[in-house]
């Protein structure tokens, strides 16, 4: 009380006048208690073992009993052999406290069957703060723990294929690395491994979110031209679109090569002082990627043979149903990549 920062604590003692019901009340808490969906008991503290003296309809649903093979038991008749011993230690601390606890509890019904129940547990007081019962609320929360189950099982399956990934991702590197050596192609080699690593990066970033079918665009994006370290030369104009993650590997790709061509030839090639904007966007149940380059050197149309880098590009592209259409402006290389994608959850 003498602490000017402590904020006043307002527990189920204290209820002030508008909170409380009239005499007549009564009637009213049965017709709120019979038509609310949530289960709710009433049990009284006063009486030998805290039997339950009140149980509504929903109550009666949730657990397959009767009322009369309800009233005059002890809770305690809802658990089972494995019911946490935990949770239930938190519920007896907080009626000897005369407390307020919230705890999921493995519950059983009349039948036998378990569900997860949501308690919710607080003391109800008289008018001159007598205890008169402990209030009761259940919710079925069975189909809640199986989706956290489901997603954490989701999330250690993403970790390990992204551990697996990495790995797998080091020994192709690896054997690229050799092969090169042992038949004297060793820019070649490079070459392909420059792409390895390109896609190892695009999907380092999104495995986590594999398990959800969709990943952000933006994240990936940045992991993909990270290695580029043109900062102040890339501008993202991109929103927060989210993409299947079946479509990364071409996404990757062809970014990759795209920002190797610029670093060679274009914006970001030596002497230049050009930069890079990068647009995407789900348009049509497909993403659509713009990349623009200005600022390089003049570009006077269209390179007169196509490298081999373009040529994995085109044959990726289209065996993806997707497009990309090149533009040689003079300022610079204007390319639009659009790979169809499933649904429209932009």
């Amino acid at each position: 009380m003498n602490d000017p920062r402590a904020r006043p604590r307002y527990d189920m003692k204290d209820v002030e006048q508008e909170d409380r019901f009239s005499d007549t009340s009564g009637v009213l808490f049965e017709q709120a208690m019979a038509q609310t969906r949530m289960a709710v008991c009433l049990s009284d503290p006063n009486q030998p073992d805290q039997p339950i003296v009140f149980a509504n309809r929903a109550f009666r649903r949730l657990t397959g009993y009767e009322e009369e093979e309800i009233l005059g038991r002890n809770c305690r008749f809802l658990q089972g052999p494995k019911t946490d011993r935990k949770s239930v230690a938190k519920v007896r601390e907080a009626i000897e406290s005369e407390d307020v606890v919230v705890v999921e509890l493995l519950n059983y019904r009349k039948d036998g069957t378990p569900f997860w129940n949501a308690l919710h547990l607080g003391p109800i007081y008289d008018s001159n703060g007598k205890l008169l019962y402990f209030f009761g609320s259940q919710w079925d929360v069975s189909d809640v723990r199986a989706a956290r189950a489901e997603e954490r099982h989701a999330r250690e399956m993403a970790r390990e294929l992204s551990h697996r990934m990495k790995n797998m991702f080091s020994v192709i590197s690896g054997i690229v690395n050799v092969m090169g050596r042992v038949r004297g192609v060793e820019t070649e080699a490079s070459e392909i491994n420059s792409r390895i690593h390109a896609l190892g990066r695009a999907y380092e970033t999104t495995l986590d979110e594999a398990s959800t079918g969709v990943i952000d665009l933006g994240p990936a994006v940045r992991a993909i031209l990270e290695p580029y370290t043109v900062d102040e030369k890339l501008k993202f104009l991109g929103n927060g679109a989210q993409v299947p993650f079946s479509a990364m590997s071409l996404i990757g790709l062809v970014l990759h090569e795209l920002a190797a061509n610029a670093t060679r030839f274009g914006a970001w090639s030596e002497g230049a002082d050009g930069q890079v904007s990068l647009d995407w966007q789900r348009r049509d149940g497909a993403v659509v990627l713009t990349w623009i380059e200005t600022g390089g050197p003049r570009v006077d149309g269209p390179p007169e043979q196509k490298g081999t880098g373009s040529t994995i590009m085109d044959r990726m592209v289209a065996a993806a149903r997707g497009t990309i259409e090149r533009n040689w402006k003079p300022e610079g290389l204007h390319a639009v990549l659009t790979v169809p994608v499933e649904g429209d959850r932009a």
